[in-house]
């Protein structure tokens, strides 16, 4: 059982409303690798590079709690 500390997707929110670099791209590689052999994905960047925002917005992406396509408008992975 997995405890959430964010339910939503606020925090994807007011990141996309600022400065935001789309790396949504990054979604459609995980969906590649669901249920496969090569299903786990190491995300490293150097410091201060945008992991937290990369987790941010693959939590608002897959999240079921609420609704986020309006947040996807616009980005790579809509294409």
């Amino acid at each position: 059982m997995c405890n959430f500390i964010d339910y939503g997707n606020s925090d994807f929110r007011s990141i996309r409303n600022s400065d935001y670099v789309d790396k949504s791209g990054l979604i459609s590689v995980l969906n590649e690798r669901i249920d496969t052999r090569n299903k786990f994905v190491c995300i490293s960047r150097p410091r201060r590079f945008g992991k937290s925002v990369a987790a941010q917005m693959l939590y608002a992406y897959y999240n079921r709690s609420c609704d986020s396509r309006e947040l996807f408008n616009g980005l790579e992975i809509i294409k």
